[in-house]
C-alpha cells in the first residue's frame, strides 16, 4: 500500500470516528430519549453530509487528487464516480429501512426504554463498520480474482428477497441466537436492567445485563442484512473506496433514521414490498452484468422511483385497515392461497405501475415518448391503489377541460344534463346520484 493510500483511508476513518466521538461525547453525553424532530435534523445532516462527500468525490476522481482514481480506487471519472457514490448510498439506505423494523422488534421484545436506544445504536455501528469493512474487503478480492462471484451475488440477492416476501415481523427469539448462545457460556445474565451499563458486578462477578443481549441481538442482525446489502452494492460499483464509503454514511445515519421513523413504521405498509423489488431488481442486475450491463443513471431511477411508489401508496394508504399478515404456513390452505394471491396481484401492479412511471419520466429527457408512457403506469397502478385513481380522475378532469376550451367543445355540461346522466353504482352494488 502507497502511502497516498493510507493517507486517504486513514483521513476517511478518522473523520468517522470525529464525528462518532462528537456524538457520544458531546451531543448525547446524557442519557436522555431521542426527540423525534431531533431525530429528524440529525438524520437530515447526515444526508447532507453525505451529499456533501458527493461532492467531494467528484473532484477526487475528476482531479486525481491523493491519487484517488489512480491508485487508491479504480480508474473512474469524476461523473461516474459521484454517480456510483450517490446509487450506492441511497440503496443502501433504503435496504436498512429493513434493518430498522427488526431494531425496533428488538427493543420491543427486551423492553428496553428509549433513553437506552442510543446507546445500543451507538456501539452497534461501531460494530457495524468493523464487520461491513471486513466484508466489503473480502467481497472486492473475490470479485476481482473470480469473476463468476458476481453470478453468485446476484443469486443471493434474489433468494432473500423471495425470502421477505413470504416473511412477516416475526417476534425475535433471542434463545436461537448464536451470539446470545455464546454469551450465555462465559457470562451470567442478570433478570433486570441496570440503566445503560452493558456489564454490572453482582456479588464480586462481573455479570452481563439484558441490554448487552440486546447489543448481540443488533450486532448480529446487522451480519444478516450485511449478508444482502453488501453484495448489492457490488452491482453499483466495485471500486473498494466508494463501496466503503457509501456503506459508512448510510450506516451513520441508521440510528437517527430509525428514531424518526420508528413511530410511524405501523404506517409504512408498502415499504417492505418495495425494499423485495429493489433487491430482485440488483439481484437481475448482477446476473446481466456481462451480457446486458444496465447503466448506474437507470439503477438509480430504478431504485428511487420503486421506493418512492412504496413510501406514496403507503401514506395514502394509512388511513385504511391494514389486515393482519397471513402466516406462510398456515394450516387454511384455501385462506393461505387466496391472500397469496391478492398478495402477488399487488406485488405486480406495484412493481409495474412504479417501473412505467420511472421509464416515462427518463423518457422525458431522453429520447422516448415519456408523456404516454407516464399515463399508463398511472392507469396500471389506478388498478390497485385509491390514490392513483384518485389522481388519475384528477389527470382525465384537467385534460378534459384543457380539450374543452381549446377546440371550443363549449361550456361544461349543465346541472340538467348531470341529473340525466345514469347514476353510479359503488363497491357494495348501492346505487348513488
Amino acid at each position: 500500500m502507497q502511502f497516498l493510500d493510507v493517507v486517504v483511508w486513514a483521513g476517511f476513518l478518522g473523520f468517522v470516528l470525529a464525528l462518532l466521538a462528537l456524538d457520544l461525547g458531546v451531543f448525547h453525553r446524557e442519557t436522555r430519549a431521542i426527540r423525534f424532530g431531533e431525530a429528524l435534523g440529525w438524520a437530515g445532516f447526515y444526508f447532507s453530509l453525505a451529499l456533501a462527500f458527493n461532492v467531494l468525490v467528484f473532484f477526487l476522481y475528476e482531479r486525481n487528487w491523493l491519487g484517488v482514481g489512480v491508485s487508491v480506487g479504480h480508474p473512474l471519472d469524476g461523473r461516474t464516480a459521484s454517480l456510483q457514490f450517490l446509487t450506492g448510498y441511497l440503496l443502501e439506505q433504503s435496504l436498512s429501512l429493513d434493518n430498522v423494523f427488526v431494531i425496533a422488534l428488538i427493543f420491543s421484545y427486551f423492553r428496553v426504554p428509549l433513553a437506552y436506544q442510543h446507546r445500543v445504536l451507538f456501539w452497534g455501528i461501531l460494530g457495524a463498520l468493523l464487520m461491513r469493512g471486513a466484508m466489503i474487503g473480502l467481497g472486492a478480492a473475490l470479485i476481482t480474482r473470480f469473476d463468476w462471484v458476481v453470478y453468485v451475488f446476484g443469486g443471493i440477492l434474489i433468494l432473500t428477497a423471495a425470502r421477505m416476501l413470504v416473511s412477516g415481523d416475526e417476534e425475535p427469539e433471542p434463545e436461537r441466537n448464536w451470539l446470545i448462545r455464546l454469551a450465555r457460556r462465559f457470562y451470567p445474565i442478570t433478570p433486570e436492567l441496570h440503566g445503560e451499563k452493558f456489564f454490572v458486578h453482582v456479588d464480586g462477578q462481573r455479570t452481563a445485563t439484558p441490554l448487552f443481549l440486546v447489543l448481540l441481538m443488533v450486532e448480529s442482525s446487522d451480519v444478516l442484512f450485511a449478508v444482502d446489502s453488501i453484495p448489492a452494492i457490488f452491482a453499483v460499483t466495485q471500486d473498494p473506496f466508494l463501496v466503503f464509503t457509501s456503506n459508512v454514511f448510510a450506516i451513520l445515519g441508521l440510528r437517527n433514521l430509525y428514531f424518526a421513523i420508528a413511530p410511524l413504521l405501523g404506517k409504512f405498509r408498502y415499504l417492505k414490498t418495495s425494499l423485495v423489488f429493489i433487491l430482485a431488481f440488483v439481484g437481475v442486475k448482477m446476473l446481466l452484468s456481462h451480457t446486458v450491463p444496465i447503466p448506474t443513471l437507470w439503477s438509480l431511477s430504478m431504485i428511487i422511483g420503486i421506493l418512492a411508489v412504496g413510501v406514496l401508496a403507503s401514506a395514502f394508504a394509512a388511513g385504511g385497515e391494514v389486515a393482519a399478515l397471513a402466516s406462510p404456513v398456515a394450516s387454511d390452505v384455501e385462506t393461505l392461497t387466496r391472500v397469496t394471491l391478492q398478495t402477488g396481484r399487488k406485488i405486480i401492479v406495484l412493481v409495474l405501475g412504479s417501473t412505467l412511471l420511472v421509464l416515462g419520466a427518463l423518457m422525458i429527457v431522453l429520447p422516448g415518448p415519456g408523456l404516454v408512457v407516464i399515463p399508463l403506469g398511472l392507469a396500471v397502478l389506478a388498478s390497485e391503489f385509491v390514490w392513483a385513481r384518485r389522481l388519475l380522475k384528477r389527470l382525465k378532469a384537467e385534460v378534459a377541460s384543457v380539450a374543452n376550451g381549446q377546440l371550443g367543445l363549449g361550456p361544461p355540461a349543465s346541472d340538467g344534463a348531470h341529473a340525466s346522466a345514469p347514476a353510479e353504482i359503488d363497491k357494495s352494488g348501492k346505487r348513488r346520484a
